[in-house]
């Protein structure tokens, strides 16, 4: 059995619930203090994800949406990355789910009224199971920016959404993953939000030129940390389990 304590999570670190920049947060932002559920057996380890449901290009966004003989459009990318624990232990067999907007810069959703075009071939989600390694990989589209009615000319920088599952469909963390070297992140109210520089710069994917193939698609590495003092900064659950 292993009884490595867990390393101390560092709430300054994460956005506040009210941050005005970002206006709509004024609208969700708690009023009361917060309370804590206990969570039973039942919601802790079940319903569970069934493995064999994924298909073979289940990971490959360039193509999993595309007519036969089609691919998406836009710069081709691979995102990879491991999904660790506190101690960067390897996290294996969890489920990471990913959605994005297009190389355009809009999402194929029925409430995305953006002027740029939708592409045919490409739906814009994807998952994969983390290996023994921890390991996860994606193609896809480097996503495009875009304007959102936040104030009067607000635009989100390129992101990928992450979703990672724990034993459970209850144990759920979200993110996103940003571009090294987009200048919209220093301008972003949401990006902004989070008080802690390096906390932030931990939602950062970089180049990472020894995974890129020649002539054909670039890499990025972002890796996950569920919790410690160098956790990725997640959105739906500051607090961790």
């Amino acid at each position: 059995m292993d009884d490595t304590p867990f390393a101390p999570r560092d709430f300054s670190v994460h956005p506040p619930p009210l941050w005005p920049d970002y206006r709509s947060t004024h609208l969700r932002a708690p009023q009361q203090p917060l309370l804590q559920m206990p969570q039973t057996q039942t919601e802790m380890t079940g319903p569970t994800f069934g493995h064999a449901a994924l298909g073979p290009l289940d990971s490959d966004l360039i193509v999993n949406y595309a007519a036969a003989g089609q691919s998406a459009q836009g710069p081709r990318i691979l995102v990879h990355g491991k999904l660790l624990d506190g101690q960067g232990r390897a996290v294996p067999g969890k489920l990471i789910e990913v959605w994005q907007a297009n190389a355009g810069g809009r999402y194929r959703h029925v409430n995305d009224g953006y002027l740029a075009p939708l592409d045919d071939n490409f739906g814009g989600c994807g998952r994969c199971i983390t290996a023994p390694d921890g390991s996860f990989a994606f193609r896809t589209v480097q996503p495009g920016p875009y304007p959102w009615p936040n104030g009067g000319n607000d635009w989100r920088p390129a992101h990928i959404h992450f979703s990672v599952f724990g034993d459970g469909f209850a144990q759920r963390l979200i993110t996103q993953m940003y571009f090294e070297g987009d200048p919209h992140i220093a301008r972003c109210p949401i990006a902004q939000s989070i008080p802690d520089a390096a906390a932030l710069d931990r939602l950062v994917a970089r180049l990472d030129m020894d995974r890129t193939v020649a002539m054909d698609i670039r890499a990025y590495r972002f890796d996950i940390v569920l919790r410690g003092r160098q956790a990725t900064v997640f959105e739906n659950k500051p607090q961790g389990t």
